[in-house]
Protein backbone atom coordinates (compact mmCIF):
# COMPACT_ATOMS: atom_id res chain seq x y z
CA UNK A 1 0.00 0.00 0.00
CA UNK A 2 1.21 3.51 -0.77
CA UNK A 3 0.86 4.69 2.83
CA UNK A 4 3.30 2.06 4.07
CA UNK A 5 6.58 2.94 2.43
CA UNK A 6 8.82 3.48 5.46
CA UNK A 7 9.50 0.19 7.24
CA UNK A 8 5.80 -0.65 7.16
CA UNK A 9 4.72 2.71 8.57
CA UNK A 10 2.88 5.71 7.08
CA UNK A 11 4.96 7.62 4.54
CA UNK A 12 4.95 10.73 6.68
CA UNK A 13 7.01 9.01 9.39
CA UNK A 14 10.07 8.99 7.12
CA UNK A 15 9.88 12.76 6.64
CA UNK A 16 9.29 13.38 10.34
CA UNK A 17 12.10 10.96 11.28
CA UNK A 18 14.72 12.74 9.17
CA UNK A 19 13.40 16.24 9.92
CA UNK A 20 13.61 15.57 13.66
CA UNK A 21 17.00 13.88 13.28
CA UNK A 22 18.45 17.00 11.66
CA UNK A 23 16.72 19.33 14.10
CA UNK A 24 18.15 17.37 17.03
CA UNK A 25 21.51 17.35 15.24
CA UNK A 26 21.46 21.14 15.30
CA UNK A 27 20.20 21.33 18.89
CA UNK A 28 22.66 18.88 20.43
CA UNK A 29 25.52 20.13 18.28
CA UNK A 30 25.07 23.60 19.74
CA UNK A 31 24.28 22.33 23.24
CA UNK A 32 27.43 20.21 23.43
CA UNK A 33 29.66 23.20 22.71
CA UNK A 34 27.84 25.89 24.69
CA UNK A 35 29.44 25.46 28.13
CA UNK A 36 32.94 25.38 26.59
CA UNK A 37 32.18 28.38 24.38
CA UNK A 38 31.09 30.35 27.44
CA UNK A 39 34.09 29.42 29.58
CA UNK A 40 36.84 29.35 26.94
CA UNK A 41 35.85 31.96 24.36
CA UNK A 42 34.00 34.40 26.62
CA UNK A 43 36.02 33.59 29.76
CA UNK A 44 32.95 33.46 32.00
CA UNK A 45 33.56 31.73 35.33
CA UNK A 46 31.98 28.33 35.91
CA UNK A 47 29.08 29.64 37.99
CA UNK A 48 28.03 32.37 35.54
CA UNK A 49 28.46 30.10 32.51
CA UNK A 50 26.39 27.39 34.22
CA UNK A 51 23.73 30.03 34.95
CA UNK A 52 23.51 31.03 31.29
CA UNK A 53 23.40 27.39 30.23
CA UNK A 54 20.70 26.58 32.82
CA UNK A 55 18.56 29.58 31.86
CA UNK A 56 18.80 28.66 28.20
CA UNK A 57 17.95 24.99 28.81
CA UNK A 58 15.09 25.91 31.18
CA UNK A 59 13.50 28.23 28.65
CA UNK A 60 13.97 25.69 25.85
CA UNK A 61 11.68 23.34 27.79
CA UNK A 62 9.34 26.03 29.12
CA UNK A 63 8.57 27.63 25.75
CA UNK A 64 6.99 24.46 24.23
CA UNK A 65 4.21 24.76 26.84
CA UNK A 66 3.12 28.00 25.16
CA UNK A 67 4.21 27.04 21.64
CA UNK A 68 2.34 23.75 21.73
CA UNK A 69 -0.84 25.49 22.89
CA UNK A 70 -0.71 28.07 20.08
CA UNK A 71 0.04 25.40 17.47
CA UNK A 72 -2.74 23.09 18.65
CA UNK A 73 -5.49 25.69 18.90
CA UNK A 74 -4.70 28.18 16.16
CA UNK A 75 -1.62 27.88 13.96
CA UNK A 76 -1.54 24.17 13.21
CA UNK A 77 1.46 21.93 13.77
CA UNK A 78 2.87 22.10 10.24
CA UNK A 79 3.14 25.88 10.12
CA UNK A 80 4.44 25.96 13.69
CA UNK A 81 7.25 23.63 12.64
CA UNK A 82 8.13 25.81 9.64
CA UNK A 83 8.08 29.06 11.62
CA UNK A 84 10.03 27.44 14.43
CA UNK A 85 12.52 26.01 11.96
CA UNK A 86 13.15 29.43 10.41
CA UNK A 87 13.83 30.95 13.84
CA UNK A 88 16.16 28.05 14.64
CA UNK A 89 18.11 28.55 11.42
CA UNK A 90 18.55 32.25 12.25
CA UNK A 91 19.63 31.39 15.77
CA UNK A 92 22.26 28.91 14.64
CA UNK A 93 23.50 31.38 12.04
CA UNK A 94 24.03 33.89 14.85
CA UNK A 95 25.84 31.32 16.99
CA UNK A 96 28.34 30.81 14.16
CA UNK A 97 29.35 34.46 14.50
CA UNK A 98 32.06 34.32 17.18
CA UNK A 99 33.32 37.86 17.21
CA UNK A 100 36.50 38.70 19.09
CA UNK A 101 37.37 36.34 21.97
CA UNK A 102 37.43 37.78 25.47
CA UNK A 103 40.85 38.87 26.70
CA UNK A 104 42.43 39.59 30.06
CA UNK A 105 43.74 43.18 30.22
CA UNK A 106 45.35 44.43 33.45
CA UNK A 107 43.52 41.82 35.47
CA UNK A 108 40.11 42.63 33.96
CA UNK A 109 38.24 40.62 31.34
CA UNK A 110 37.38 42.61 28.22
CA UNK A 111 34.58 41.27 26.02
CA UNK A 112 33.17 42.26 22.64
CA UNK A 113 29.76 43.46 23.84
CA UNK A 114 28.22 43.56 20.37
CA UNK A 115 29.15 39.92 19.71
CA UNK A 116 27.94 39.00 23.20
CA UNK A 117 24.53 40.51 22.44
CA UNK A 118 24.44 38.47 19.22
CA UNK A 119 25.05 35.37 21.35
CA UNK A 120 22.12 36.19 23.65
CA UNK A 121 19.87 37.00 20.68
CA UNK A 122 20.85 33.75 18.96
CA UNK A 123 19.96 31.75 22.06
CA UNK A 124 16.62 33.58 22.22
CA UNK A 125 15.84 32.69 18.58
CA UNK A 126 16.63 29.04 19.31
CA UNK A 127 14.47 29.06 22.45
CA UNK A 128 11.36 30.35 20.66
CA UNK A 129 12.06 28.19 17.60
CA UNK A 130 12.23 25.04 19.71
CA UNK A 131 9.07 26.16 21.52
CA UNK A 132 7.13 26.11 18.26
CA UNK A 133 8.79 23.08 16.67
CA UNK A 134 9.38 20.53 19.42
CA UNK A 135 5.81 19.80 20.59
CA UNK A 136 4.41 20.12 17.08
CA UNK A 137 6.50 17.51 15.31
CA UNK A 138 5.75 14.89 17.98
CA UNK A 139 2.04 15.67 17.68
CA UNK A 140 2.07 15.03 13.93
CA UNK A 141 3.74 11.66 14.55
CA UNK A 142 0.80 10.79 16.79
CA UNK A 143 -1.67 11.96 14.14
CA UNK A 144 -0.22 9.48 11.62
CA UNK A 145 -1.85 6.63 13.55
CA UNK A 146 -5.29 5.89 14.89
CA UNK A 147 -5.55 5.28 18.64
CA UNK A 148 -5.80 1.52 18.17
CA UNK A 149 -3.17 1.20 15.42
CA UNK A 150 -0.78 -1.57 16.57
CA UNK A 151 2.08 0.24 14.77
CA UNK A 152 1.77 3.35 16.96
CA UNK A 153 4.30 2.42 19.69
CA UNK A 154 6.79 1.11 17.14
CA UNK A 155 6.40 4.34 15.16
CA UNK A 156 7.27 6.46 18.17
CA UNK A 157 10.21 4.15 18.88
CA UNK A 158 11.58 4.76 15.37
CA UNK A 159 11.02 8.49 15.81
CA UNK A 160 12.89 8.36 19.15
CA UNK A 161 15.77 6.61 17.39
CA UNK A 162 15.94 9.53 14.96
CA UNK A 163 16.30 11.93 17.87
CA UNK A 164 19.19 10.01 19.36
CA UNK A 165 20.87 9.35 16.02
CA UNK A 166 20.92 13.10 15.45
CA UNK A 167 22.34 13.65 18.94
CA UNK A 168 25.15 11.11 18.41
CA UNK A 169 26.18 12.52 15.03
CA UNK A 170 26.06 16.09 16.33
CA UNK A 171 28.20 15.39 19.39
CA UNK A 172 30.84 13.62 17.33
CA UNK A 173 31.04 16.11 14.45
CA UNK A 174 30.11 19.52 15.89
CA UNK A 175 31.97 18.70 19.10
CA UNK A 176 35.11 17.94 17.11
CA UNK A 177 34.96 20.92 14.75
CA UNK A 178 34.11 23.43 17.46
CA UNK A 179 36.94 22.54 19.82
CA UNK A 180 39.51 21.69 17.14
CA UNK A 181 39.07 24.27 14.36
CA UNK A 182 36.96 27.01 15.90
CA UNK A 183 33.59 27.58 17.55
CA UNK A 184 32.08 29.02 14.39
CA UNK A 185 32.71 25.77 12.51
CA UNK A 186 30.95 23.67 15.14
CA UNK A 187 27.99 26.01 15.49
CA UNK A 188 27.91 26.49 11.72
CA UNK A 189 27.64 22.75 11.09
CA UNK A 190 24.80 22.58 13.63
CA UNK A 191 23.07 25.33 11.65
CA UNK A 192 23.53 23.43 8.39
CA UNK A 193 21.83 20.48 10.07
CA UNK A 194 18.84 22.67 10.96
CA UNK A 195 18.57 23.94 7.38
CA UNK A 196 18.63 20.31 6.16
CA UNK A 197 15.86 19.42 8.60
CA UNK A 198 13.68 22.33 7.53
CA UNK A 199 14.12 21.55 3.84
CA UNK A 200 13.32 17.88 4.51
CA UNK A 201 10.09 18.79 6.29
CA UNK A 202 8.89 21.33 3.73
CA UNK A 203 9.63 19.00 0.81
CA UNK A 204 7.65 16.20 2.43
CA UNK A 205 4.37 18.08 2.87
CA UNK A 206 2.48 15.73 0.55
CA UNK A 207 3.37 12.67 2.65
CA UNK A 208 1.57 14.16 5.67
CA UNK A 209 -1.71 14.02 3.73
CA UNK A 210 -3.16 17.13 5.36
CA UNK A 211 -2.14 16.27 8.91
CA UNK A 212 -0.90 19.11 11.07
CA UNK A 213 -2.90 21.83 9.34
CA UNK A 214 -4.62 24.62 11.27
CA UNK A 215 -7.78 23.41 13.06
CA UNK A 216 -9.80 26.28 11.54
CA UNK A 217 -8.36 28.09 8.50
CA UNK A 218 -11.04 30.78 8.69
CA UNK A 219 -10.11 31.68 12.26
CA UNK A 220 -6.43 31.80 11.30
CA UNK A 221 -7.24 34.19 8.44
CA UNK A 222 -9.36 36.46 10.67
CA UNK A 223 -8.09 40.05 10.27
CA UNK A 224 -7.74 42.53 13.12
CA UNK A 225 -5.69 45.72 13.19
CA UNK A 226 -4.95 45.07 9.51
CA UNK A 227 -3.26 41.72 10.24
CA UNK A 228 -4.48 38.13 10.05
CA UNK A 229 -4.31 35.98 13.17
CA UNK A 230 -1.46 34.02 11.57
CA UNK A 231 0.58 37.19 11.11
CA UNK A 232 -0.23 38.32 14.66
CA UNK A 233 1.00 34.98 15.99
CA UNK A 234 4.26 35.29 14.12
CA UNK A 235 4.74 38.87 15.37
CA UNK A 236 4.01 37.54 18.85
CA UNK A 237 6.75 34.95 18.37
CA UNK A 238 9.18 37.75 17.47
CA UNK A 239 8.12 39.62 20.61
CA UNK A 240 8.87 36.47 22.62
CA UNK A 241 12.31 36.41 21.00
CA UNK A 242 12.86 39.92 22.34
CA UNK A 243 11.67 38.92 25.82
CA UNK A 244 13.86 35.82 25.80
CA UNK A 245 16.81 37.94 24.63
CA UNK A 246 16.51 40.02 27.80
CA UNK A 247 15.80 37.06 30.08
CA UNK A 248 19.00 35.34 28.95
CA UNK A 249 20.87 38.26 30.50
CA UNK A 250 18.97 38.10 33.81
CA UNK A 251 19.13 34.54 35.08
CA UNK A 252 17.54 35.35 38.46
CA UNK A 253 14.41 36.57 36.66
CA UNK A 254 14.21 33.23 34.84
CA UNK A 255 14.35 31.48 38.21
CA UNK A 256 11.56 33.66 39.57
CA UNK A 257 9.38 33.02 36.51
CA UNK A 258 9.89 29.27 36.84
CA UNK A 259 9.01 29.42 40.53
CA UNK A 260 5.78 31.29 39.84
CA UNK A 261 4.88 29.02 36.90
CA UNK A 262 5.56 25.90 38.99
CA UNK A 263 3.47 27.12 41.94
CA UNK A 264 0.59 28.04 39.63
CA UNK A 265 0.82 24.67 37.86
CA UNK A 266 0.87 22.73 41.14
CA UNK A 267 -2.03 24.81 42.50
CA UNK A 268 -3.99 24.22 39.30
CA UNK A 269 -3.42 20.47 39.43
CA UNK A 270 -4.33 20.30 43.13
CA UNK A 271 -7.54 22.25 42.53
CA UNK A 272 -8.37 19.99 39.59
CA UNK A 273 -7.75 16.91 41.74
CA UNK A 274 -10.12 18.02 44.51
CA UNK A 275 -12.80 19.61 42.32
CA UNK A 276 -12.98 17.33 39.30
CA UNK A 277 -11.62 13.97 40.49
CA UNK A 278 -12.91 11.33 42.86
CA UNK A 279 -11.75 8.03 44.26
CA UNK A 280 -9.15 6.17 42.24
CA UNK A 281 -8.84 8.98 39.70
CA UNK A 282 -8.03 11.47 42.45
CA UNK A 283 -5.39 9.16 43.92
CA UNK A 284 -3.89 8.55 40.49
CA UNK A 285 -3.59 12.29 39.86
CA UNK A 286 -1.99 12.69 43.28
CA UNK A 287 0.53 10.00 42.38
CA UNK A 288 1.33 11.75 39.10
CA UNK A 289 1.98 15.00 40.95
CA UNK A 290 4.26 13.18 43.39
CA UNK A 291 6.19 11.47 40.59
CA UNK A 292 6.53 14.79 38.78
CA UNK A 293 8.54 16.08 41.74
CA UNK A 294 10.78 13.01 41.46
CA UNK A 295 11.26 13.66 37.74
CA UNK A 296 12.69 17.08 38.64
CA UNK A 297 15.24 15.35 40.90
CA UNK A 298 16.22 12.90 38.16
CA UNK A 299 16.66 15.48 35.39
CA UNK A 300 18.50 17.90 37.68
CA UNK A 301 21.12 15.18 38.21
CA UNK A 302 21.04 13.82 34.68
CA UNK A 303 21.48 17.23 33.04
CA UNK A 304 24.84 17.79 34.68
CA UNK A 305 26.00 16.23 31.41
CA UNK A 306 25.86 19.62 29.70
CA UNK A 307 27.64 21.56 32.43
CA UNK A 308 29.61 20.17 35.40
CA UNK A 309 30.20 16.72 33.89
CA UNK A 310 31.41 18.26 30.63
CA UNK A 311 33.78 20.60 32.46
CA UNK A 312 34.99 17.64 34.54
CA UNK A 313 35.60 15.67 31.33
CA UNK A 314 37.59 18.56 29.90
CA UNK A 315 39.74 19.16 32.98
CA UNK A 316 40.09 15.89 34.83
CA UNK A 317 39.50 12.96 32.45
CA UNK A 318 42.25 11.20 30.51
CA UNK A 319 40.37 10.97 27.22
CA UNK A 320 42.99 9.09 25.23
CA UNK A 321 41.62 5.71 24.14
CA UNK A 322 43.00 3.40 21.43
CA UNK A 323 45.29 6.16 20.25
CA UNK A 324 42.41 8.62 19.85
CA UNK A 325 41.79 11.71 21.96
CA UNK A 326 38.13 12.76 21.64
CA UNK A 327 37.19 16.24 22.79
CA UNK A 328 35.11 16.65 25.93
CA UNK A 329 32.16 17.79 23.79
CA UNK A 330 32.34 14.57 21.77
CA UNK A 331 31.88 12.51 24.94
CA UNK A 332 28.29 13.76 25.08
CA UNK A 333 27.62 11.22 22.32
CA UNK A 334 27.82 8.47 24.97
CA UNK A 335 24.31 8.94 26.33
CA UNK A 336 22.38 8.95 23.02
CA UNK A 337 24.65 6.17 21.76
CA UNK A 338 23.76 4.02 24.75
CA UNK A 339 20.07 4.80 24.24
CA UNK A 340 20.19 3.53 20.65
CA UNK A 341 21.84 0.31 21.86
CA UNK A 342 19.79 -0.25 25.01
CA UNK A 343 16.27 1.04 24.21
CA UNK A 344 15.23 -2.10 22.25
CA UNK A 345 16.62 -4.31 25.04
CA UNK A 346 14.68 -2.41 27.71
CA UNK A 347 11.50 -2.62 25.64
CA UNK A 348 11.91 -6.40 25.43
CA UNK A 349 12.76 -6.59 29.14
CA UNK A 350 9.57 -4.78 30.20
CA UNK A 351 7.49 -6.95 27.85
CA UNK A 352 9.01 -10.13 29.25
CA UNK A 353 8.55 -9.02 32.86
CA UNK A 354 4.97 -8.06 32.02
CA UNK A 355 4.23 -11.51 30.63
CA UNK A 356 5.42 -13.20 33.82
CA UNK A 357 3.71 -10.64 36.05
CA UNK A 358 6.92 -9.08 37.41
CA UNK A 359 7.10 -5.76 35.63
CA UNK A 360 7.85 -2.94 38.13
CA UNK A 361 5.11 -0.40 38.77
CA UNK A 362 5.37 3.11 37.42
CA UNK A 363 6.45 4.42 40.82
CA UNK A 364 9.09 1.68 41.12
CA UNK A 365 10.50 2.57 37.69
CA UNK A 366 10.78 6.19 38.78
CA UNK A 367 12.59 5.06 41.92
CA UNK A 368 14.98 2.91 39.91
CA UNK A 369 15.67 5.82 37.58
CA UNK A 370 16.55 8.23 40.40
CA UNK A 371 18.71 5.60 42.13
CA UNK A 372 20.72 5.13 38.95
CA UNK A 373 21.09 8.89 38.45
CA UNK A 374 22.72 9.05 41.87
CA UNK A 375 24.67 5.83 41.42
CA UNK A 376 26.32 7.17 38.27
CA UNK A 377 27.87 9.98 40.30
CA UNK A 378 28.97 7.62 43.07
CA UNK A 379 30.69 5.40 40.51
CA UNK A 380 32.50 8.47 39.26
CA UNK A 381 33.55 9.40 42.80
CA UNK A 382 34.88 5.87 43.27
CA UNK A 383 36.84 6.16 40.00
CA UNK A 384 38.28 9.50 41.10
CA UNK A 385 40.01 7.57 43.85
CA UNK A 386 42.22 6.02 41.14
CA UNK A 387 43.22 9.37 39.59
CA UNK A 388 46.87 9.71 38.60
CA UNK A 389 49.33 12.25 39.98
CA UNK A 390 48.21 14.80 37.37
CA UNK A 391 44.63 14.65 38.60
CA UNK A 392 43.42 12.70 35.57
CA UNK A 393 40.72 10.02 35.84
CA UNK A 394 40.42 7.10 33.42
CA UNK A 395 37.74 7.57 30.76
CA UNK A 396 36.13 4.26 31.69
CA UNK A 397 34.68 5.79 34.89
CA UNK A 398 32.95 8.62 33.06
CA UNK A 399 31.70 6.09 30.50
CA UNK A 400 30.25 3.94 33.30
CA UNK A 401 28.57 6.99 34.82
CA UNK A 402 26.90 7.86 31.51
CA UNK A 403 25.92 4.22 31.02
CA UNK A 404 24.17 4.05 34.40
CA UNK A 405 22.52 7.42 33.83
CA UNK A 406 21.20 6.11 30.52
CA UNK A 407 19.74 2.95 32.08
CA UNK A 408 18.08 5.22 34.63
CA UNK A 409 16.67 7.37 31.84
CA UNK A 410 15.23 4.30 30.14
CA UNK A 411 13.48 3.35 33.38
CA UNK A 412 11.97 6.77 34.05
CA UNK A 413 11.58 8.74 30.82
CA UNK A 414 9.22 6.48 28.83
CA UNK A 415 6.96 6.15 31.86
CA UNK A 416 6.93 9.90 32.42
CA UNK A 417 6.13 10.63 28.79
CA UNK A 418 3.24 8.16 28.79
CA UNK A 419 1.78 9.09 32.21
CA UNK A 420 2.23 12.83 32.67
CA UNK A 421 0.46 15.62 30.85
CA UNK A 422 2.84 17.01 28.22
CA UNK A 423 2.67 20.55 29.57
CA UNK A 424 3.45 19.37 33.10
CA UNK A 425 6.31 17.22 31.78
CA UNK A 426 7.87 20.16 29.93
CA UNK A 427 7.47 22.45 32.95
CA UNK A 428 9.03 19.88 35.30
CA UNK A 429 11.94 19.41 32.90
CA UNK A 430 12.36 23.18 32.68
CA UNK A 431 12.55 23.50 36.46
CA UNK A 432 14.98 20.57 36.58
CA UNK A 433 17.36 22.32 34.19
CA UNK A 434 17.37 25.41 36.37
CA UNK A 435 18.07 23.31 39.46
CA UNK A 436 20.81 21.57 37.47
CA UNK A 437 22.39 24.99 36.94
CA UNK A 438 22.39 25.61 40.69
CA UNK A 439 24.13 22.27 41.25
CA UNK A 440 26.67 23.05 38.52
CA UNK A 441 27.39 26.44 40.10
CA UNK A 442 28.15 24.67 43.38
CA UNK A 443 30.69 22.57 41.46
CA UNK A 444 32.38 25.71 40.17
CA UNK A 445 36.16 25.76 40.04
CA UNK A 446 37.80 29.11 40.65
CA UNK A 447 40.20 29.81 37.81
CA UNK A 448 38.41 27.39 35.49
CA UNK A 449 40.68 25.57 33.05
CA UNK A 450 43.76 27.30 34.46
CA UNK A 451 43.13 25.93 37.97
CA UNK A 452 45.28 23.14 39.32
CA UNK A 453 43.85 19.74 38.35
CA UNK A 454 44.05 18.41 41.89
CA UNK A 455 42.01 21.39 43.13
CA UNK A 456 39.26 20.91 40.52
CA UNK A 457 39.24 17.19 41.28
CA UNK A 458 38.57 17.93 44.94
CA UNK A 459 35.64 20.24 44.09
CA UNK A 460 34.07 17.70 41.73
CA UNK A 461 34.53 14.88 44.23
CA UNK A 462 32.67 16.77 46.94
CA UNK A 463 29.80 17.85 44.69
CA UNK A 464 29.35 14.52 42.90
CA UNK A 465 29.40 12.66 46.20
CA UNK A 466 26.64 14.81 47.72
CA UNK A 467 24.32 14.74 44.69
CA UNK A 468 25.03 11.04 44.22
CA UNK A 469 23.90 10.12 47.71
CA UNK A 470 20.87 12.42 47.46
CA UNK A 471 19.78 10.58 44.33
CA UNK A 472 20.34 7.10 45.76
CA UNK A 473 18.58 7.84 49.07
CA UNK A 474 15.57 9.55 47.49
CA UNK A 475 15.30 6.75 44.92
CA UNK A 476 15.42 4.05 47.61
CA UNK A 477 12.67 5.83 49.55
CA UNK A 478 10.43 5.86 46.47
CA UNK A 479 11.27 2.25 45.65
CA UNK A 480 10.36 1.23 49.21
CA UNK A 481 6.97 2.96 49.20
CA UNK A 482 6.14 2.11 45.57
CA UNK A 483 4.04 -0.99 46.48
CA UNK A 484 2.00 1.08 48.94
CA UNK A 485 1.51 3.90 46.40
CA UNK A 486 0.35 1.44 43.75
CA UNK A 487 -2.00 -0.26 46.19
CA UNK A 488 -3.54 3.09 47.15
CA UNK A 489 -4.23 4.00 43.53
CA UNK A 490 -5.91 0.72 42.69
CA UNK A 491 -7.78 -0.02 45.92
CA UNK A 492 -11.51 -0.51 45.48
CA UNK A 493 -13.02 0.76 48.74
CA UNK A 494 -14.27 4.09 47.40
CA UNK A 495 -17.75 5.11 48.51
CA UNK A 496 -20.07 4.85 45.56
CA UNK A 497 -17.53 3.09 43.35
CA UNK A 498 -18.67 0.54 40.79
Amino acid sequence: MSEQTFLGHPRGLAILFFAEMWERFSFYGMRGLLIFYLTKHWLFDDAFASGIYASYASMVYLMPVLGGLVADRYLGFRKAIIYGGVLLCLGHLGMAFEGSPATLVDGAIVRDETSLQILYLSLALIIVGVGLLKPSISSIVGDLYSENDPRRDAGFTLFYMGINLGAVLASLTCGYLGETYGWGYGFGLAGIGMVAGLITFISGKATLEGRGEAPDAKVLANVRFGLSLEHRIFIGALVMVGVSWQLMQHQTVVGSLLTVASLLAVAGVVIFIFVSCQGAERRKMGLLLFLTAYSVVFWALFEQAGSSLSLFADRNVDRVVLGMNPTAAQLQSLNPGFIILLAPLFAMLWQWLGRIGREPSHAAKFGLGVIQAGLGFLLLVYGIGFADSDGQVALVWLTLAYFVHTTGELCLSPVGLSMLMMGVWFLATSVAHYVAGIIASIARVEGGASADASHSLEIYTQTFSVVGWIGVVLGLVLLAIAPWLTAQVFRSDDVGSD
